[in-house]
């Protein structure tokens, strides 16, 4: 009997294959909105994309004038846009009659669509705001679809803590456990692991996925790389993902199904071609983008 389980065991082994990173990057400083200051992951000269996502920006600061300007009206089509507060609060009014704050743990994930404007605005004007704002493309048959979000409070993201770490499900499943995002574009995955000193986590991954994790506290361990603060490990699949951290140590894990469509972008408009980027603008000038 021991030696049948044995056989099994290293035969349920041979099917696992591990997730691995296949490329650095590091952020670099930028401003956004009207004068925000943020470090630009994704969406820099060495990475540009990473389909399905656009663009990942982390901001945080604990001085008011690096942030208090906020992000005044702007408009978006085309995707959609998430943004995650680690501290901090942040309102937010659009042009389809939304409005409400973002708060420390919580979590916002809009469709653009076929349009809306919208505006993020500080909800303070001392201590640290803190948080992460990430761009996810959608096909072609989605972009034109009606706007709206979800806006998920900290205690509805469920926490599931195993090995002496803590993962926040955002999106996806972890353990069992399903994010509350509803969005079904990308099947999308969001976790948040908290890793205390020694822990290591094993996160199941799907093989059609492409994605990220980013370090934004401590370092991390996968395989033989490391993350420090500040580093994204772009990643290439396997089914599973384990993540190790000497000491206590922060990242955000993000995946989806790549799109593989065109890319056509003017800032805020992501199409696929030039002639909808210019109906875009179009009808953002005559007031009918959303």
């Amino acid at each position: 009997m021991m030696n049948t389980n044995t056989n099994t065991e290293r035969f349920a082994d041979a099917n696992i294959t591990d997730t691995k990173i296949v490329r650095k990057a590091q952020g670099m400083p930028a401003s956004d909105g009207a004068g925000v200051k943020l470090s630009r992951i994704i969406g820099q000269p060495s990475l540009k994309r990473l389909d399905p996502f656009l663009m990942l920006d982390e901001f945080g600061s604990h001085e008011a004038q690096d942030y208090i300007a906020g992000f005044p009206k702007h408009p978006h089509r085309g995707f959609q846009t998430v943004t995650y507060m680690l501290e901090g609060k942040m309102g937010h009014k659009d042009s389809v009659g939304n409005e409400g704050v973002i708060e420390d743990g919580g979590l916002q994930w809009m469709n653009a669509g076929k349009g809306i404007i919208h505006e993020e605005m500080p909800q303070q004007t001392q201590g640290r705001m803190r948080g992460f704002q990430l761009w996810v493309n959608l096909p072609a048959k989605d972009k034109l679809s009606e706007p709206g979000y979800q806006d998920i409070p900290t205690a509805d993201i469920p926490e599931v803590e195993l090995n002496g770490a803590k993962v926040r499900v955002l999106a996806g499943e972890f353990n069992g456990v399903q994010g509350p995002v509803k969005t079904q574009a990308i099947q999308p995955q969001f976790l948040d692991l908290h890793l205390t000193s020694n822990s290591t986590l094993s996160i199941d991954t799907d093989l059609s996925h492409a994605g990220f994790i980013y370090a934004y506290e401590g370092k991390i361990e996968i395989g033989e790389q490391y993350l420090e603060k500040g580093q994204l490990g772009v990643l290439e699949f396997g089914n599973r993902l384990l993540v190790r951290a000497s000491n206590d140590a922060r990242a955000i894990f993000v995946s989806g199904s790549p799109i593989n469509e065109p890319i056509a972008q003017y800032g805020p408009f992501v199409m696929n071609t030039e002639a909808e980027i210019q109906q875009a603008l179009r009808d953002y000038q005559s007031g009918v983008l959303a």
